[in-house]
């Protein structure tokens, strides 16, 4: 997996990756901390109006950021959502009042859903090749997991030596030591088409019509949902399971989430040997699937009146999780970026992440507020329906291809997409996009083992990427 660190572009953006999730997740640990200051014993309902304020964040500005970011040099956009965010930071050390906290937190996560969907549209122009694609996709699960490992440790490391408020300046340097590295990155510039005119409207409709279009993106809308029901259980009611359900003490807490880390982080680990031999979708479906069977497991623990197994189930239960949520979320970069072709590339990336975070602001609530009005039970009952439905509607959304195989299924998600894209085309600045798409067809009729989608720059200047 390591070896597509041997991409000098690539290791860079990776590097700039995990010192902004770095600097995040000291970010999450002193806003903890400024919100008990602050409210008292009234910081949770503070941190629960503030991370739902993050989800509308990112639902209402990454499919508004796309309409413009292809009309923006590339590094230029990365490193000004950067610098925006470092400037922000620096702030949040002076805030005094509950509803300042809530405006930076708006203003911070806009930000980052101008990053992340640009961010995720360049790294299949930098990895042409699917293989290598894969294999920076497990990193950066990877990277999410250790990220919610080991920050929170850091972060109390600190706090031996500092006061909180100093978290905050780790969090600045997090996010201006990615600037850095981002600016200092020769990236492939956007396909022309790509930077097409017409209306802010329509940019900004463009990545939601293609995920209404094609079947594969239907269905990974689907599998988000039950993803963010298994993850805002995990993420929401851990507290409550260890301190009130168990009856242990909080330093149990880290214990139980990292159990769900560790389950996803083994599935990430595995899935890029795995996925080269079965098919994207029935890895990501039965990942969901699995969930059910899960949230049964979850039942049974949450229903049990005493035992001393109730802890060792209990993290069997998240680390399943985990690695269900995992065989999900690490392919899911191959589906969008084969499904989308270079010019709507951007908006599929921002479609995705727009959509799967109304996904969790759905679900977070639902695991907060049913747990604390109805009890535990409850929540598992309705969020475990919820994930069961969704898994059955992805299968319904996501028909089987009709061959078997991994080559087949590309063909197939590849020739929909083309057909798609082509259709959806109308502007004379797509034309030499659509020319690519029709090439594609017609090698995928005569080899479709060997055929991939285009990068976006490999579409105007044959720029590929390869070192």
């Amino acid at each position: 997996m390591l070896t597509v660190l041997r991409h000098r572009a690539y290791r860079r953006l990776f590097a700039a990756q995990v010192v902004a999730l770095a600097g995040t997740g000291l970010a999450t640990v002193a806003l903890g901390l400024l919100a008990y200051d602050i409210a008292g014993a009234d910081a949770g309902a503070v941190l629960g109006t503030a991370l739902a304020i993050k989800m509308t964040a990112y639902v209402l500005i990454a499919p508004a950021a796309a309409a413009v970011a292809d009309r923006v040099p590339r590094r230029a956009l990365l490193v000004g959502a950067d610098l925006t965010r470092a400037c922000i930071a620096v702030t949040l050390p002076f805030v005094d009042q509950v509803w300042q906290v809530y405006a930076l937190v708006f203003l911070l996560q806009s930000a980052s859903a101008v990053f992340t969907p640009a961010f995720q549209a360049v790294i299949p122009d930098v990895l042409p090749r699917e293989r290598d694609y894969t294999r920076a996709l497990s990193l950066a699960r990877l990277a999410y997991d250790m990220e919610s490992l080991f920050s929170p440790a850091l972060a109390a490391a600190l706090l031996c030596l500092v006061s909180y408020n100093w978290l905050f300046a780790g969090t600045v340097c997090g996010f201006l030591a990615s600037a850095v590295l981002v600016a200092g990155t020769a990236l492939p510039a956007a396909s022309a088409a790509s930077a097409r005119t017409g209306t802010r409207r329509a940019g900004v409709a463009a990545g939601a019509r293609l995920f209404l279009a094609v079947p594969p993106l239907r269905g990974l809308l689907a599998l988000d949902l039950a993803v963010a029901a298994a993850g805002a259980m995990v993420t929401v009611n851990s507290i409550v399971y260890v301190r009130d359900l168990l009856g242990l003490s909080t330093g149990m807490v880290p214990v139980a989430l990292g159990a769900y880390g560790a389950g996803s982080m083994g599935a990430a680990l595995v899935l890029p040997r795995l996925l080269e031999r079965v098919r994207d979708r029935t890895v990501m479906v039965r990942g969901a699937l699995v969930m059910g069977f899960v949230f049964g497991a979850l039942g049974v623990v949450t229903a049990a009146g005493g035992g001393w197994w109730r802890l060792p189930a209990l993290l069997a239960t998240w680390c399943a999780f985990g690695t269900a949520c995992s065989m999900v979320l690490t392919p899911a970069g191959r589906l969008v970026r084969r499904c989308a072709p270079p010019p709507e590339r951007t908006a599929a990336f921002a479609a995705r992440f727009s959509l799967s975070h109304g996904c969790w602001l759905l679900t977070y609530p639902l695991a907060g507020w049913l747990g604390a009005a109805a009890g535990l039970r409850a929540a598992v009952v309705v969020l475990g329906a919820l994930a069961v439905a969704a898994g059955v509607a992805a299968v319904r959304l996501w028909p089987a291809a009709g061959a078997a195989g991994p080559a087949a299924q590309r063909a197939s998600t590849c020739r929909t997409a083309s057909v798609k894209s082509m259709r959806m085309s109308t502007t004379p600045s797509t034309a030499r996009a659509r020319r690519a798409a029709t090439g594609t067809m017609l090698r995928l009729r005569s080899d479709p083992e060997n055929v991939t989608t285009p990068s976006a720059t490999e579409t105007t200047t044959g720029w590929s990427g390869k070192r």
